[in-house]
């Protein structure tokens, strides 16, 4: 199985609910990098409130930097659970 490859994917019930466990967790990423952008640049109009604005773009560049890490573990989760489906359905080899 390819990495970020969508096309081979068998998912089960199981795996498509953390997918979408990790769709959620990167949507939630996206949306609070984006809101402390804007709260970030507002607060950067005021030098009063330039300190506020500066801590409010760090974290919301933290976010998207947890954007590709949300999608690469999910990704390897994947991969590992398919190979690991792939090994429970291979019959056993019996010892003779």
């Amino acid at each position: 199985m390819r990495l970020f490859d969508s096309r081979a994917r068998q998912v089960t019930t199981q795996q498509a609910r953390r997918y979408a466990m990790f769709e959620i967790l990167h949507t939630i990423a996206d949306v609070l990098a984006a809101l402390l952008f804007v709260v970030g640049s507002i607060l950067f109009f005021s030098e009063q409130t330039q300190f506020a604005g500066t801590v409010c773009f760090l974290i919301g560049s933290l976010f998207f930097a947890a954007k590709p890490s949300i999608r690469i573990i999910r990704e390897l989760w994947l991969a590992r659970s398919h190979k690991v489906d792939r090994l429970a359905g291979r019959p056993r080899k019996t010892r003779r």
